[in-house]
């Protein structure tokens, strides 16, 4: 056999053993094949049964944790409730605490300005010391003039207590009621010794570092209630004209209502016309900066305003500024302060028969006077007739709990 031949030969054998074990290859894989496919099917049903599970039980966590949830919450809300309860109380603690102390500052710092200013103390302050841990529930401030001495005689022998009985109204309820007057142009001279005398028999007077003018109302209220805070601790400081009926239990009753709530400033409450025009009464010399209407504030013949407020008056009187009318000088000097304005209509009520019906209605008027002419007219003759008609009788006020 040539070469040729057998290279031939040898090639074509070699060609049948590789078809052979080509052939097992395919069958081999083709196998696998099989084996792999069927587990790949096997497993998306296991995943599946698995998916299901974890759903279930996924949903059991679920029910389970939003219970726990509820329970959590509701723990939570009760704790959350009692803390902001106890915090509440502790501002109120605290808010009290500050005014007290506010009101400490202020009387050391009179007192200071008195002492380097070289001004006289008066005998109130000197007695402030042994009275000032004592705490009172209103003082009346009642304004007067030199020439109103027959005024302050009409109103002390109708609503404002004498001798013993005043004494006993300050021992047991807690109210301090005093004439407010300052001094003559000229110190020492016979209106201010005219003053001395009266109050050597009386007792009733007031005496401020001021000197007395129509026109300087509203340095004299700024004036008073800064003294005022300064030597009385108590919860409410009101100012009255003494041409006005006062019912006195019945005014602490209407301000105990109040005795819970911060920065109150109570009176009736008016906005009337700026006058502009000069020559007539009330005249404002600052009328531009108001328009047409004054902003809401408390009539000048009573109001009434709390601890604060009269602290605030004494801390800053220095930077207050005064207005010709002293009722729209003290609405003035809140604004922009958190005050709770309160219009008491009861503050206002007119002379006989008006204050009447109402007395008769049960309804007792606090103040009473006549519009017309800001106060009782011919208040000297007639506030004894108001006072019969009109007064809430002696025994409501030591029958009064406040």
């Amino acid at each position: 056999m040539s070469l040729k031949s057998k290279g031939v030969a040898e090639r074509t054998s070699r060609s049948a053993v590789s078809q052979k074990w080509s052939l097992l290859l395919c069958l081999g894989s083709f196998c696998a094949g099989m084996l792999f496919t069927t587990r790949m099917w096997i497993i998306p049903e296991i995943k599946g049964g698995i998916t299901r599970t974890t759903t279930v039980e996924a949903e059991k966590l679920k029910l389970v944790s939003e219970g726990c949830i509820t329970k959590f919450q509701k723990l939570v809300s009760k704790d959350i409730f009692g803390k902001v309860s106890k915090t509440h109380h502790a501002i109120q603690t605290l808010d009290n605490t500050i005014s007290n102390l506010e009101m400490e500052l202020a009387a050391a710092k009179a007192a200071q300005e008195s002492i380097l200013s070289g001004a006289p103390i008066s005998e109130e302050i000197k007695k402030s010391d042994s009275t000032r841990k004592r705490k009172y529930f209103m003082v009346i401030g009642i304004n007067t003039a030199f020439s109103s001495r027959k005024r302050r005689d009409s109103v002390r022998a109708t609503w404002m207590p004498q001798g013993e009985k005043r004494g006993k109204l300050e021992e047991e309820k807690g109210i301090i009621i005093r004439f407010v007057i300052g001094h003559g142009a000229t110190v020492g001279g016979i209106l201010d010794r005219a003053i001395e005398a009266e109050d050597k028999k009386h007792g009733d007077f007031l005496r401020l570092d001021h000197i007395e003018g129509y026109l300087e109302l509203s340095a004299k209220t700024k004036t008073y209630f800064a003294t005022a805070v300064n030597l009385w601790d108590a919860e409410y400081y009101i100012k009255v004209d003494d041409d006005v009926h006062v019912n006195i239990a019945t005014l602490g009753e209407t301000l105990a209502r109040h005795r819970k709530k911060p920065r109150i400033y109570i009176g009736c409450m008016k906005s009337g016309p700026v006058l502009s025009r000069k020559g007539v009464r009330y005249h404002e010399p600052e009328y531009w900066k108001f328009g047409d209407k004054y902003f809401r504030h408390a009539t000048g013949q009573i109001y009434a305003i709390s601890k604060d407020l009269a602290t605030y008056i004494s801390v800053n009187q220095h930077v207050l500024h005064k207005y010709t009318n002293e009722d729209v000088s003290l609405g003035a000097w809140f604004i922009g302060l958190d005050v709770q304005h309160i219009d008491d209509r009861r503050l206002c009520c007119g002379t006989p028969p008006d204050c009447e019906w109402k007395a008769q209605a049960g309804n007792i008027c606090v103040a009473s006077f006549d519009w017309t002419c800001s106060g009782i007219c011919r208040s000297v003759d007639r506030i004894k007739e108001v006072h019969r008609h009109c007064g809430e009788g002696e025994n409501a006020l030591w029958k009064a709990a406040f």
